[in-house]
């Protein structure tokens, strides 16, 4: 056996080894892929449907223009036409390689963590189109349903198994159609309970799906309240009178922040959280930064000299690319904060800092960047931004019902994490045998 075989045997040994106990439970049995239900196989993809490779890039090959797909198009559980490109292919080729409603695509070549990464073809094209070298097609054979097909390889490239296969080459992992026909899952053997897994896991993706579309619009919707209430176009009811254009130097100070300092590094508790431009993202929160990745003592922050901030304050990175200049968060407590960002300190008997936070939600800091290889923001550039100023009390108005809005979308957010946490433990249920959808000797 090649040194290639016995890799991918090894790995669909290990592929439900999280199934395994010592005593097997009736009606399983135990197989290579683990503890299985006794009328499950664990068969070979190659032998559940036809594996081939897409077609190598060749810009001068004879044969007429052909639309292809290949890795940027394919994500998990969906296919991508916004940039679907053409390149010469004969008749024959097109044949070969062209692409029909129903087939699995999966990434050949991609990062190790996302090699594999596949979805199924529902015509999403308005043309007949082909796979490029960049990917593999699985059409499945008669008795195999491909719907079941997908959520399998999903699961696989989810839980590692592809990547456990996969050939690195610099940066690049390699699936390989030879590997991926020989690699061992876990079919049911009759198509019907391949088909009744394949409906529950696809309700659940069709209720994410639902959800997702769901936040979009919320935030479409966020997105055109805030131009309407941030600017005056619309007043909300019992507010009136002209509202006054202010630099925003007059509304509070901006103050950069120190060196990072060593003695801060990996220090999970202190005195003060210690931010850096990387914390922007730590914990999925989009208004406050709440989760730091070190901390600061009292006494180190005074031997250091490093400023604290205090909490309310709207901290942003001055430093970096532009997507990172367009983030803005709010302290939620005193902190400190490294020469890489800024915050802005409020006047808090005339603002309320959430009415200036949604105002810089709306402001594109990043095209006020001084022109230099690392774009960056200058404390006297931002002081001298124009901005309309409602009163107080207008302002607290208008961030309430924008906030509002902002927890119904992270309410519906938290639903979506629930419902992707509950169809993660259905495919681990259902595509291991543990639960089943059909009476075991169902007709297939």
């Amino acid at each position: 056996m090649s040194t290639e075989a016995m890799q991918v045997r090894d790995v669909s040994s290990q592929y439900f080894e999280q199934t395994e106990t010592k005593d097997v439970p009736p009606g399983y049995k135990r197989t290579e892929v683990g503890v299985i239900p006794e009328d499950w196989e664990p068969w070979p993809v190659g032998r559940m449907g036809e594996v081939i490779t897409g077609k190598a890039l060749a810009v001068h090959a004879p044969g007429a223009q052909r639309p292809y797909l290949r890795t940027k198009n394919v994500f998990d559980g969906r296919i991508d036409i916004d940039d679907v490109l053409t390149m010469p292919m004969t008749d024959a080729e097109f044949g070969r390689f062209r692409v029909l409603i129903g087939d699995v695509l999966l990434n050949e070549g991609q990062s190790l963590e996302l090699v594999g990464r596949c979805a199924i073809y529902r015509g999403e094209y308005p043309q007949i189109c082909a796979i490029q070298n960049q990917l593999l097609r699985f059409r499945a054979r008669a008795g195999t349903s491909a719907e079941f097909a997908a959520h399998l390889f999903r699961y696989a490239q989810q839980t590692g198994v592809f990547a456990r296969i996969a050939l690195q080459t610099t940066s690049i992992a390699h699936l390989g159609g030879s590997r991926f026909e020989r690699l061992r899952l876990p079919w049911p053997i009759g198509e019907t309970e391949q088909r009744a897994i394949a409906d529950a896991l696809s309700d659940a993706d069709g209720l994410l799906g639902a959800l997702e579309a769901l936040i979009a619009k919320k935030r479409a919707i966020k997105q055109a309240v805030m131009q309407q209430l941030l600017t005056g176009k619309t007043r909300l009811p019992g507010f009136s009178g002209e509202w006054e254009t202010k630099r925003l130097g007059e509304l509070g100070r901006f103050r950069g922040g120190t060196g990072f300092p060593t003695a801060a590094q990996g220090v999970v508790f202190g005195d003060y959280p210690f931010f850096k431009v990387s914390d922007m993202n730590n914990d999925g929160n989009e208004t406050f930064m709440q989760v730091a990745n070190n901390y600061v003592s009292e006494e180190t922050r005074k031997t250091l000299g490093a400023t604290t901030f205090p909490a309310k304050s709207i901290v942003f990175a001055k430093v970096g690319a532009a997507v990172f200049l367009e983030r803005k968060k709010i302290l939620s407590k005193t902190s400190c904060l490294d020469n890489n960002m800024a915050a802005f300190v409020l006047d808090h008997d005339t603002t309320d800092y959430r009415f200036i936070h949604f105002m810089f939600l709306n402001t594109a800091l990043g095209d006020l960047v001084s022109t230099t290889a690392l774009p960056s923001l200058s404390n006297s550039i931002l002081s001298s931004i124009d901005c309309l100023l409602p009163p107080i009390d207008e302002q607290t108005a208008i961030a309430t019902v924008l906030s509002d809005i902002d927890a119904e979308i992270s309410a519906i957010e938290a639903r979506r994490d629930k419902t992707r946490q509950i169809k993660q433990g259905m495919m681990q249920q259902l595509l291991t045998g543990r639960v089943r959808l059909v009476k075991p000797g169902a007709a297939a």
